[in-house]
């Protein structure tokens, strides 16, 4: 290559991530469902190419906070670390009037003034019938703590609110007081075998059967069961432990208009039925398209009394503030 069609290569190059509008996310499939749903649709419909920059959650978040200027214009993390954003002054405050779809925005995706949701989930029991004891069901919580399940069971370590919040309800509490269901979460420990740190190895425990009963990601066990994994999915009596993907623009980008119709198209009714088909989430507008068969699948919720009656909501201001001390606790106390 000469250096002139070097230097033309490089400038077009540097003007294409300028004129772009830059998404930071996370990795593989993630990126993949913004992409594939949100992203060539705003392209198709502006003209304007999207970039992604990709991490893990507080990776992301540490980054931005000490950038001087913003890495992207738009961050898609978890609803509660968003508002380590918001209290950190990253985040935009919205303009929901640039969002004309935000009116048919559910109730439980209104989560900041400065950041909304994109899809949701549950994370809940799934287990592999074929390598548990044939009489065990999972009809309640309360089943993850039966003998018969020692050394089968993992949770998350990045995250373990879902126990910690599902373990103080079964104690009479709820997560503001957490510290009820402390020594029930203890009496878990002799079931846990082992402690998974990310999706992928969440998918490898169980596809391999080491552990066959898992606090999952609902939207990673509909992926593995279409891989051919026999996994079961279940909605407890009590309900799951909700979760909503969110999205906020950063302050200080240079492109909130085009921002503002990213987010949009996210929230479209097209795009949200997309959603749902290619990750099985439950859509966040009351407006989507879902087929019979996603409907029916526990943990997608397309319906008030699903949203009420079936999700186990933490509060998001509350779970931000706690995440730091729910893990060192379970760190010291589980883990080790």
């Amino acid at each position: 290559m000469t250096a002139g069609l070097l230097s033309a290569t490089l400038f077009a190059n540097v003007a294409w991530a300028q004129d772009a509008l830059v998404i930071s996310t996370w990795g593989g499939s993630f990126r993949d469902l913004i992409d594939e749903n949100i992203g060539k649709e705003f392209t198709k419909q502006t003209g304007v190419p999207v970039k992604y920059v990709t991490g893990g959650t507080i990776d992301r978040l540490n980054k931005a906070k000490l950038a001087s200027t913003p890495e992207s214009d738009i961050t898609f993390t978890t609803s509660h670390i968003g508002w380590l954003y918001a209290n950190g002054n990253l985040f935009e405050k919205l303009d929901t009037s640039k969002i004309p779809n935000y009116s048919h925005l559910v109730d439980q995706a209104k989560i900041s003034p400065f950041h909304i949701g994109s899809w949701a989930y549950v994370y809940t029991i799934g287990y592999r019938p074929d390598a548990v004891p044939a009489n065990i069901k999972f009809d309640s919580w309360n089943d993850l703590w039966k003998p018969e399940l020692k050394g089968k069971l993992s949770v998350p370590d990045f995250d373990p609110s879902h126990i910690i919040a599902v373990s103080a309800m079964l104690s009479g509490g709820d997560a503001k007081t957490w510290e009820k269901g402390q020594e029930k979460l203890k009496a878990l420990k002799p079931n846990m075998k082992a402690f998974y740190t990310n999706d992928a190895n969440s998918q490898q425990l169980i596809a391999t059967g080491e552990t066959p009963v898992q606090v999952l990601l609902s939207m990673n066990a509909y992926y593995m069961i279409g891989q051919g994994v026999p996994i079961k999915v279940v909605m407890p009596k009590e309900g799951a432990v909700l979760g909503v993907d969110a999205m906020g623009i950063m302050k200080g980008s240079t492109k909130t208009e085009l921002a503002y119709k990213f987010m949009n198209i996210a929230l479209s009714s097209d795009v949200q039925s997309k959603i749902v088909a290619f990750k099985k989430a439950s859509p966040v507008v009351d407006n989507a398209k879902v087929s019979a068969a996603d409907a029916a699948l526990p943990g997608v919720f397309t319906t008030k009394e699903q949203w009420k009656s079936q999700a186990i909501v933490i509060d998001n201001q509350l779970r931000a503030e706690k995440t730091a001390e729910w893990r060192k606790w379970f760190t010291e106390n589980l883990m080790n």
